[in-house]
This record gives structure tokens, sequence and C-alpha cells, in this order.
């Protein structure tokens, strides 16, 4: 667009160069033909077509004086083309300067003139405008970065935070146990041995309702314990703890896709699970890859554990009640919490598949 504009600033400067001619054809010729070679160098901005009409609308001003007066509109796109030495032919006009008037070559050297001028100013504008743009966008790339950066660390902060606090609920949870419930123990087995040694029938019922009472108040802490404990498990972190204590003969892949709001016995179910798998494979496999997938589903949360190893040997079998302690162990885990679990021995390794409902 501002080329359309520097154009349209040429022609009306050589309109008044063009109109002193004393001939009534030629001008509008000139005029025409400038025009339309301009055109055309626009349309081949860049081509060797552009550059070859421009240099002989140049040529042409010895034939045609009256074409001089419209070099500034050819001056603009040669120097548009970074060839200005394609205008130089139009020098060729002095051999007929005479058939132009002194007004008619002031004009159109003001025109000239004027061509470079805008042209260098343009040329300056278009130059800072390319390096705003570029700071603008080294500026928005580094907003960018940074804010990515920011977010990396705001979730690494999260990360920290949500650590400290499950370490504390583990911390609560141990001296709980270790002190206020070996407390309530003591209480309990003296207070057994109180009734039993006790012959005053009014002291019976008091003491019935004193023991009660300390049962109550230890089934009520461990529940608080067993609580406080389960979730203070990171289920993730856990079986990364797992994969890295694998036997180096194994690589082991981890597919963790799950939400921080998993039940404890979820975890302590998968983790088991998790667990008792990767000693099978480390115990019997003659593999050497681990696949870990545990995924949270909109009603249900599903864990794959599978290996590379050869169990066609296998293949056919019900393992189901048959396969050993671990097997049972894992199926009696995932039954207890509502779960389904299947084990697939095959040419191609061993499959653990177990899928938990959110709602039991």
């Amino acid at each position: 667009m501002s080329r359309l504009y520097e154009k349209s600033i040429m022609v009306l400067l050589c309109i008044p160069a063009l109109a002193m001619s004393g001939e009534l054809y030629a001008p509008v010729i000139a005029l025409l033909i400038s025009v339309s070679v301009s055109a055309a160098a626009q349309i081949f901005n860049g081509k060797p077509a552009a550059w070859v009409l421009l240099g002989l609308c140049a040529v042409m001003c010895g034939v045609m004086p009256v074409m001089f007066c419209t070099m500034p509109i050819i001056l603009c796109d040669a120097l548009a083309e970074k060839k200005w030495w394609l205008t130089v032919p139009a020098a060729a006009v002095f051999v007929n300067i005479d058939s132009l008037s002194t007004w008619q070559i002031i004009m159109s050297f003001v025109g000239i003139i004027a061509a470079v001028v805008i042209y260098l100013r343009i040329s300056g504008l278009e130059k800072k405008v390319g390096k705003l743009t570029e700071l603008r966008d080294d500026i928005t790339e580094k907003n960018m970065q940074l804010t990515s950066q920011n977010l990396r660390l705001a979730a690494a902060q999260d990360n920290e935070v949500r650590l400290a606090t499950l370490k504390e609920r583990n911390r609560i949870a141990r001296e709980i146990h270790d002190n206020v419930g070996h407390m309530l123990t003591r209480s309990i087995l003296q207070t057994g041995a109180i009734q039993i040694i006790n012959k005053d029938e009014t002291l019976k019922e008091p003491l019935d309702e004193l023991r009660a009472t300390l049962d109550g108040a230890m089934t009520s802490i461990r529940t608080s314990v067993h609580d406080l404990h389960d979730n203070s498990i990171d289920l993730k972190k856990t079986i990364e703890e797992m994969c890295a204590a694998v036997d180096d003969r194994f690589k082991v892949n981890l597919n963790y896709d799950a939400g921080e709001d998993i039940s404890g016995e979820v975890k302590l179910c998968t983790a088991g699970i998790v667990k008792e798998s990767i000693s099978n494979a480390v115990k019997h496999s003659s593999g050497d890859r681990i696949n870990i997938v545990f995924r949270e589903h909109p009603a249900f949360f599903q864990l794959l554990v599978e290996d590379n190893g050869n169990c066609g040997e296998l293949q056919g079998r019900s393992l189901s009640g048959h396969g050993g302690i671990g097997l049972g162990n894992m199926e009696d885990r995932a039954a207890g919490i509502g779960g389904q679990i299947t084990f697939t021995p095959s040419e191609d390794g061993f499959r653990v598949f177990m899928t938990i409902p959110k709602e039991r």
C-alpha cells in the first residue's frame, strides 16, 4: 500500500511537466506507457521481466524525449527493485534535449529528486518497522518463555507443598500411633487387669463403661491413623521408586495419568499389585522390558503391568486361583476394593490388568 501512495505522488509530480508539452498525444502516450510499465513491475516484482521493462522504458527517453518527464515513476520502481542503474539509459534524452522546455526539465529533475527522497524515507521507515516487529516478536517470545517458566515453577512449588503436606500427615500419623496408641493400649490392659481383680460389684459397671470407652477411643484412633497414613501416600512417587529399584536387566517404562484425588485403599491396592507384578517379572520373566500404565477414567481406575518375556508354556492355562501365593494375593487385593484383575500369559509376555471402579 505504501508503494501505491508513493507512485500516486510521482504521477501527480509528472503531470505538470507533461502538461507543458506542446504536443497533444505524446504526453498521454508517455504517461500510459510509464504507468503500465510501473504496474507490470509491481506484478513481476523481483523478476527479470520487471527489470527488462524498466530498462526499455528508460531507453525510450532517447527516442521519445517526453518520456523523460515520467522518469520519476520509473525511478520509483527501479529503486524498489534495488537496481537504480536501470534508469541510466534515460540520459540519452540529452541528445534531443531541445524537444523539452526548461520548465519540463526542471520539473522532471524535481520529480526525480522527490522520488529519491521518498524512497530513502520509506526505506528507512520500513527498516525501523522491521526492527520494531523483530523487537516485538522477541519480547513476545521471551514473555511466553517467562510464562512457561513461571508455570513450571508454580507447579514445582505446588508439588513441593503437596509432598511436604503428605510428609507431615505421615509424621502425625506415626506420632499418634507411637504415643497415643500405646497409651490407650496400656490403659486398656490396665483396665482389664482391674476388672479381673475387682471384687466390688458397685465398680463392675463403671469399669465396663470405661473399658468400652477406651476400646472406642482405640478404634477411632486406629481409623484416623490409617486415614492419615493412606492419604499421605504419593502413588506416583511410590511407583517411580519401585521402578528405580528394578534390576538393571530391565528397562521400566511408566505412564502415569491420574489426578491427586485417589482414596487411600486404591493407592495401597495399586502399589501392592505393582510391587508384586514387578517382583514376579524380575524373578520369572526372560524379557528385558516392563511397561506400567496407570490411568484415571471418569468412572474407574485402570492398571496395566506387562513384560516382554516368553510365557508360551502358560498359554491356555487358567491362572485364577492357581497361580501361587503372589497372584492369589493380587486377586484378594483387587476383590477387597471391588476391583477386577486378570492375568494374561502369551509368547509376547505376561500381562496384569486391573480395573477399580470409583464408586463401590
